[in-house]
């Protein structure tokens, strides 16, 4: 062995290469107690927003000899049952409201996305005089709350003899303020030399618009059509004034009946929640990937 095999040092490895390293989207090294400080307040916030509706989930699946307000509380039931679907069903009629949200939030997704496509684009694209004053309308538009013109609403219904329908249900609410901007700044992103190219070749506005503008921003359409379902779905005081046929309610004020006669059976009550929210989680669900890349898309330039 040489002399210079004996003097040298066992060469050990980095401690990076020993223990991995986490870091932020930035390549900064995270301190463990920034992560595990971070990990908790992701826990509280799962806690506070999901844990809820775990708990409605819970009650709808408990019989009615299980104790649902036990101390401390059990998310697991002892004995699984769907018996409180069936009596909710029994109750009212569940599934004809849950048909007639159904129309309404459909026909509010389609008026949606076709008309803040529309508006969208001609607020982003089209060169015309009153431009930023229109967008500048939409941007008020946002801040008048819903109760400031819901006397408005229900006169322009009376005269248009539309009271008492589900077309007077979506009719306020088919073209979104916000879903207009979203689809302006989602429009804004793209590079306007594609459009010119196609200009050159002789595609008209409706061509540019239909069949290179419009495929570009699936995501952000997927985003207006998650916010106006959940809007229409979810709607519950304008549907309760303009309508007054119980054949016609929408879900959310059909499943009122549980709380009003119903309400000592907590059962029933978190089984027509969970009904509800139901729809809402499977449109997500399918719509998940788009609405991500869409709130990007939209949300770069204002």
């Amino acid at each position: 062995m040489s002399v210079l095999e004996k003097t040298r040092p066992a060469t050990t490895p980095p401690a990076a290469a020993r223990t991995p390293r986490v870091t932020d989207e930035h390549g900064r090294r995270v301190r463990v107690g920034e992560l595990v400080l971070r990990y908790l307040l992701l826990l509280a916030v799962l806690a506070l927003t999901v844990g809820p509706f775990l708990w409605q989930l819970s009650t709808s699946l408990k019989g009615p000899t299980e104790d649902i307000y036990s101390s401390p509380p059990t998310f697991l039931p002892a004995d699984p049952t769907l018996d409180n679907y069936t009596r909710v069903a029994d109750t009212v009629p569940v599934w004809d409201y849950a048909l007639n949200s159904v129309k309404v939030a459909t026909a509010n997704v389609v008026t949606n996305c076709a008309g803040s496509a529309l508006a969208g684009y001609a607020l982003a694209r089209l060169r015309y005089r009153g431009r930023r004053a229109a967008t500048l309308a939409f941007v008020l538009a946002m801040l008048v709350p819903v109760e400031a013109v819901i006397i408005a609403q229900f006169t322009t219904m009376r005269e248009l003899g539309l009271n008492n329908t589900l077309v007077g249900v979506v009719l306020p609410g088919c073209i979104g303020a916000m879903n207009v901007l979203l689809m302006r700044n989602a429009f804004l992103n793209l590079p306007y030399e594609i459009e010119e190219a196609a200009f050159v070749d002789g595609a008209d506005v409706w061509q540019r618009f239909l069949r290179i503008a419009l495929p570009s921003v699936k995501g952000t359409l997927a985003v207006v059509a998650i916010f106006a379902f959940m809007g229409a779905w979810d709607d519950f005081l304008w549907p309760l004034i303009v309508l007054s046929d119980p054949s016609k309610f929408t879900l959310t004020i059909g499943l009122n009946y549980l709380h009003g006669t119903f309400a000592n059976d907590e059962r029933l009550v978190a089984a027509g929640t969970v009904i509800a929210v139901a729809p809402l989680i499977v449109l997500f669900a399918c719509l998940q990937r788009y609405f991500f890349r869409g709130v990007g898309e939209g949300a770069v330039k204002g």
